[in-house]
């Protein structure tokens, strides 16, 4: 049977039955000391090459990069998209929005009471559901978007500039993939 690799290994898998921070036991009878010491599970792992860990690295930079260029006193990244979103599809419910921002359900009922309070968004009830809102962006909303949106462009454009330009749709589209969206970027409702 052939050794498999996950990524973030440059090693062959650990035997099964190996303590991890601890050797393997020599599979070919040798003592310890005659073939060295074993590589351990934890010794194996490479952090810079976990796609999980890369992620969070390039979130942190996605975010960092956004900041710079929105500035503090804008919306934050999540606070645009939802903004954004409800912008572009005035009356959106609140359930569609998850389901189109890819929010969970709680961050965005807590996004929305902030924006809410702040006057940026309004709710409205439906007159066929009076559980359902509908939601709309309030002039200072729309002006509040309008204003971040030249900002967002420029970070998107440095968030992507590591990458050859003629490799930037194709790891465009790689990510899509990966986040589990149809081929127009956007989820289901």
């Amino acid at each position: 049977m052939a050794d498999t690799q996950e990524p973030g290994d440059r090693t062959p898998t650990v035997p099964v039955g190996t303590v991890p921070g601890r050797s393997a036991p020599p599979e070919d009878g040798a003592t310890e000391g005659e073939r060295g010491p074993a590589v351990s599970a934890l010794d194996a792992f490479v952090l810079t090459d976990a796609p999980g860990h890369l992620f969070r690295r390039c979130q942190q930079r996605a975010v960092d990069l956004y900041i710079e260029e929105v500035g503090e006193d804008g919306p934050t990244p999540r606070q645009f998209a939802v903004m954004l979103t409800i912008d572009q599809n005035p009356g959106l419910s609140q359930v569609a929005l998850v389901g189109r921002t890819g929010i969970d359900r709680s961050t965005v009922a807590d996004i929305l009471t902030r924006l809410v309070r702040r006057g940026l968004v309004r709710r409205t009830r439906l007159d066929n559901d009076q559980r359902v809102n509908a939601l709309y962006l309030s002039d200072k909303g729309q002006a509040s978007v309008a204003a971040a949106v030249p900002g967002v462009k420029r970070a998107q454009r440095r968030i992507l500039a590591p990458i050859p330009r003629e490799d930037q749709a194709a790891f465009l589209r790689l990510l899509t993939l990966l986040a589990e969206l149809p081929a127009g970027g956007e989820r289901a409702d």
